[in-house]
Order: C-alpha cells, then structure tokens, then sequence
C-alpha cells in the first residue's frame, strides 16, 4: 500500500469519528509516515501515528492500535494545554519532531498552524535541540535515581530498560533525527556511523546487554515471547496505556517486526522491544490471569533477562548504577555530534 493512499484513509478516520471527541480542536500525523512520500510504499509492520489535538484540561485516554480499512491506525489525544506554549512545543522531544513539519490535515481555527509554524522555524536551532537532550538525559537520571528493588519482576525490567533505551534517544535528537521506538537503535547506528563514532555503538549494544547474542538465540526467545504474547493477548481485561499493543491486530507488528529485523541482521537491534514487550505482557498477566497462568510463562521472560546479565535483584542495581556512570560518556558523544552537525546541512 502507498503511503499517500494509507494517508487518506487515516484522515478519512478522523474526519468521520474523531473529529466528534468532544473538544476537537485538529489532527496531524506524527512518526514515521511524516518522513515518507505519496508514492512511497508502507513498510508491513508499520501503522499510522495520528495525534487528536482536543480543547481539555487533561487528554482522554488514548484509542491506541486499530484497524480501519484495511490500515493499521494509531490514533493519541493530546491535550491543547500541552501545544499552547511554544516553548513546551520546543523542549519536548515527541511533540517538537512530530510539529517540526507541517503534517496538520484538519485544523479548523488554524490555531495548530499557528504553533507548528513557530516551531519549524526554531526547531534546529542550537539552543532546542540542546534542551531536548538535556531533556532526556536528565529523565534517564531522575528515572533510574527513584529506582525500587521491591516491585514486581516485569516493573524492575521496565524502570531499568526504558531509561537506558533512551540512551539512543539523547543522539537521535543531537542529530535532528526521528526518536524512534521500536527501530531506535538501528537510527542510532545510522547517526554514529555517519558523525564517525562507530565504536559506541558496540558501548550501547553493551549496555543493554544484547552485544554478544546470536541471530540463533535472539529467534528462541522470540519464539518464546509470540507464545507469551497470544496468551496475554487471550486475557487481558484490564486498560493499560500499551493494551493496544498486545492485541492480534498489533502481532504483526512485535513478532513479525522482530522476526524481519533478525532476517536482516539486526538480531541484537530486536531486543529491546522484544524485551519491552515480555514486560507488558507480565503486566497483563499479574492484572488478569491467574497465577498458575503466570508461572508458566515466567521462565521464557527470565530466560531472556538472564541472557542480558540479569540473575538476581543485585543485578539489578548494579545495572541501573552502570547506566548512570555511562551518561557523562554519552553526553560527549551529543556534544560532538551538536558541534559537528553545525558544519553539515540539516537534514
């Protein structure tokens, strides 16, 4: 399908349903459709991010995956509060990339224009895109500071692995490129091959712990996490930010996601969504199966961690204390890549 055509249909969605959330002040498209031409063709494991902009207080839960014609939608409200500052706009790294091009399909009091158009005109400089490094290097250390050894075994994985996932983020950013979720380190070996720190790369694998695994051993445990995920696709009841995710629709794009990306030769670039996703999983689990249904797929999500280096709860700790040290390493490398990137054309 073309991406143009699969375009039309997201806008066609919003034109017929979501335009009648109470509140609707516009829609634009966010994530990788942004970067992509009419005629270009939509990658299989791709949907369509669109962001609801809505005049409330606090944005309603968000719709998540769906499919609507035959296209795989992703649809986040986003309250007005959070687009009426430029400044916010600027500092944010998921709004900023998002409103850095005009991507705005419906927009009835040009009041989304109206941002947008600011931030487009500030969005490389200097001075933002330091300040949405800082950004997140400083919500990789709030987050890894305030890190509890006494929860459940799924939050331990994810208060460690999302903060040093977005590690990748830091360099993304530095190099105005698109911070990605579920391809980040495949853009980030992109950004240091290209501004000559090709060697920290392998310091990144590193830290997440996949740098010596095999394609072999990356597809075991991804055999063992479609059959993680189709149960706790098959039980889940409760409402999660993420339960969108772990649905059949959404499948395709996890299992058969990772599956290409091992094909391909980015076995070890598959590992941190596969991770995160045995981690939602395990909280599908703990909120709506019964233990028994729990422990039968808790081995196959050890298995993994204990691939990565985690064998115990001091692992733990000495991991999150291992990503704090790695951040002034890290912060030489942004800083490299802002200064470099002065002298190249943006891109």
């Amino acid at each position: 399908m073309k991406a143009g055509f699969a375009r039309n249909i997201a806008k066609e969605w919003v034109m017929q349903h979501g335009n009648k959330v109470e509140g609707f002040v516009g829609a634009y498209f966010a994530g990788s459709i942004v970067e992509m031409q009419e005629e270009d063709e939509l990658p299989r494991f791709s949907d369509i991010d669109i962001m609801v902009v809505v005049l409330t207080d606090e944005a309603p839960f968000k719709l998540g995956k769906f499919v609507y014609n035959n296209v795989l939608l992703e649809v986040t409200f986003l309250s007005w509060n959070q687009l009426s500052s430029v400044e916010n706009v600027l500092v944010s790294h998921h709004l900023a990339n998002s409103l850095r091009s005009d991507t705005i399909f419906t927009d009835p009091t040009g009041c989304i224009h109206k941002i947008q158009a600011e931030v487009s005109q500030h969005f490389a400089e200097r001075k933002w895109v330091r300040r949405r490094c800082e950004n997140v290097r400083n919500s990789i250390e709030n987050s890894l500071k305030r890190y509890d050894t006494s929860v459940s075994y799924h939050e331990l994985v994810t208060t460690w692995l999302f903060p040093t996932g977005i590690t990748t983020h830091v360099l993304l950013l530095a190099a105005l490129r698109n911070p990605t979720v579920r391809r980040r380190y495949i853009a980030v070996r992109e950004v240091l091959l290209e501004y000559g720190h090709a060697d920290f790369y392998e310091k990144l694998l590193a830290l997440l712990g996949c740098a010596h695994l095999t394609p072999k051993r990356v597809e075991e445990h991804l055999d063992e996490l479609a059959k993680t995920f189709d149960a706790a696709a098959i039980v889940a009841k409760t409402p999660f930010f993420f339960s969108t995710d772990i649905t059949p629709i959404a499948r395709p794009i996890v299992i058969e996601g990772s599956r290409e990306l091992i094909k391909s030769g980015y076995h070890r670039e598959a590992i941190f969504w596969m991770a995160a996703t045995f981690s939602r999983c395990h909280k599908i689990f703990e909120a709506d199966a019964p233990l028994e249904l729990q422990q039968v797929y808790a081995p196959s999500f050890i298995n993994l961690m204990s691939d990565l280096g985690f064998n115990s709860t001091e692992d733990f700790t000495r991991r999150v204390e291992e990503v704090l040290r790695f951040l002034p390493s890290l912060w030489d490398v942004t800083e490299d890549i802002l200064s470099y990137r002065k002298l190249r054309p943006i891109r």
